[in-house]
């Protein structure tokens, strides 16, 4: 019976052993896989604190404020005032370039210390003074101006203010297009409902937003089947406009001496006067206009005279090259600077409208003789100024047209 048990177990150990050496030969894929490691779930991160609340408050500038005391109207005490002035100018800020309508903004904490300061000296620059332990710091953000070449067009209905602003640009560009042509096409006379007119125009653009025009490339003015063209270009080192031919768009002489107003009264030889009744001559043009609206010279010049003259009330009279002399009548008040023997630049304010004199309302009684003779200003051709150097009218010639081409694709009257 013992060795019945012993031969038993024998038998078993030997199963046993052969089982093993069978599993020892088999692939690694064929194994039992080993029990997975126990995985440890990570402690959470301890949570950021919260940033100490604040408040900010806004400071729109004044006339005649300074940033100290601008900030001192918005509750910042004149030393941190000093401080945070003396930060922006030690970071590159002008603050001497600060305009009324600016706004500062203030982030104040919870004792109601300022803690930081933002101010957007233009739309591509900004400043950032922050307070530390060590006092005041500033950082700086700049970004380049995004230029768009934008085509602008549209017809007159009304007034080309109005046609302008309903095309949902500025006035500014109707300044720009006015003194463009303001040699040879009188805004105040002669424009008309039904006249058209199309510009390539520089925008200048923060991100989406549209801050200011640049410069106008090319503009055209199509008024009774006149067709007026002024193409940009910067020739012998100065930029200016000319006509597709290269002849120079500023003559020596504007159209109007007033920017925008009405023509009242012509040039003839024969007019019922107001005042002193009977048929007389009135050798100029009359423009009605408010009191005080500003008078400019229509060409360089001296001034000959400057002051009351009789039934002329205030006067302004220019002598200019060439034998051509100006008259300014029934002037409010003369221009600072204004005076015999002075010299005034063409566009230079000189006076201001007004109704002294023989007068029965406010308007400008406006002269122009040429060797003695009055002449009609609206008709006089005055001397042009210098076209295209003669070096660059190539290039200029290939310029004008491949901008007039572009502005005429792009808004097709």
């Amino acid at each position: 019976m013992r060795g019945m048990r012993s031969r038993v177990l024998l038998l078993v150990l030997v199963c046993a052993a052969i089982a093993a050496l069978a599993l020892s030969g088999l692939p690694d894929r064929l194994l039992p896989a080993p029990p997975p490691p126990a995985v440890t779930a990570p402690e959470p991160a301890p949570a950021a604190p919260a940033p100490p609340p604040t408040r900010t408050s806004a400071v729109e500038l004044r006339r005649g404020d300074n940033l100290v005391s601008a900030l001192g109207r918005g509750g910042v005490g004149p030393r941190v005032g000093h401080e945070i002035a003396q930060a922006l100018r030690q970071g590159g800020a002008d603050l001497r370039r600060l305009r009324p309508r600016d706004t500062l903004e203030v982030t104040w904490n919870l004792e109601g210390e300022p803690v930081e300061l933002r101010y957007a000296a233009s739309p591509w620059l900004g400043y950032v003074a922050f307070a530390t332990g060590d006092g005041w710091e500033v950082r700086r953000s700049q970004t380049r101006p995004d230029v768009r070449v934008e085509a602008v067009g549209g017809e007159v209905q009304r007034s080309l203010f109005e046609a302008v602003e309903q095309l949902g640009e500025s006035a500014q560009l109707v300044l720009e297009m006015v003194e463009i042509f303001s040699s040879d096409f009188d805004f105040t006379a002669d424009t008309r409902a039904g006249d058209r007119f199309r510009l390539l125009v520089e925008k200048r653009y923060a991100g989406d937003t549209f801050v200011d025009y640049r410069r106008v490339l090319v503009a055209q003015y199509v008024s009774d089947g006149r067709v007026l063209t002024g193409v940009g270009f910067e020739g012998g080192g100065r930029f200016g406009y000319y006509d597709p031919e290269g002849r120079s768009l500023k003559k020596s002489f504007l159209k109007s001496p007033l920017e925008f107003t009405r023509i009242t009264s012509g040039f003839t030889y024969r007019r019922p006067h107001p005042i002193l009744g009977g048929v007389r001559p009135h050798l100029a043009i009359d423009y009605g206009a408010p009191t005080g609206t500003p008078v400019r010279a229509v060409a360089d010049g001296v001034v000959a005279g400057a002051g009351w003259n009789g039934g002329n009330g205030i006067q302004v009279h220019l002598r200019h090259r060439a034998g051509y002399e100006t008259q300014y009548n029934h002037l409010s008040r003369l221009a600072p600077g204004v005076r015999p023997g002075a010299r005034v630049r063409q566009r230079q304010v000189i006076g201001y409208v007004g109704s002294t004199g023989l007068s029965t309302g406010p308007h400008l009684d406006y002269r122009v003789a040429h060797r003695g003779r009055f002449v009609n200003p609206l008709s006089e051709k005055f001397i042009p100024g210098e076209p295209v150097p003669a070096a660059e009218r190539g290039q200029f010639l290939r310029l004008a047209r491949e901008r007039v081409r572009r502005l005429e694709d792009a808004a097709p009257l």
